[in-house]
């Protein structure tokens, strides 16, 4: 990874309506997070300070500063999710994969989120890229 390899991902989005999240959702989707790196240069191209930059990152929930586990467990914790038995849930998740919200554990990394879009049919949790409705240990365990 080159800064050159990394300002032909971040130009695209320049002159773009909300231009340095969007660089940083591409950089996020390219090299997997937001290296130390990339900071200085999306500062210099949106012309921003590096701490605004860092405010960015530290502000959306999605933009992590670590690679990737291999597993991400995202547990829904809002209302609807709560009232059907999501904190349960993730008490369960934590004593299954021997983690806490939060933390990364063995190749596993347990995150709250605050809706998934499921509040019919929570609790809803989302496994790297799946949605799965209704969740439960066994469940998430059978998809993996």
């Amino acid at each position: 990874m080159t800064d050159d390899d990394v300002r032909t991902h971040v130009l695209p989005h320049q002159h773009m309506l909300g231009g340095p999240v969007r660089a940083l959702h591409e950089l996020t989707r390219v090299y997997g997070y937001i290296h130390t790196e990339h900071l200085p240069i999306v500062a210099d191209v949106f012309n921003i300070s590096v701490a605004e930059v860092r405010g960015i990152v530290s502000f959306y929930e999605d933009f992590k500063t670590h690679p990737p586990a291999r597993t991400t467990i995202r547990v829904c914790q809002a209302e609807a999710c709560q009232a059907v038995g999501s904190r349960e849930l993730t008490h369960e998740l934590e004593a299954a994969y021997h983690t806490k919200l939060g933390i990364r554990g063995n190749d596993v990394e347990l995150e709250a989120v605050y809706c998934l879009g499921l509040c019919a049919s929570g609790p809803a949790v989302q496994v790297n890229d799946q949605l799965i409705a209704r969740a439960s240990v066994a469940k998430l365990q059978a998809t993996s």
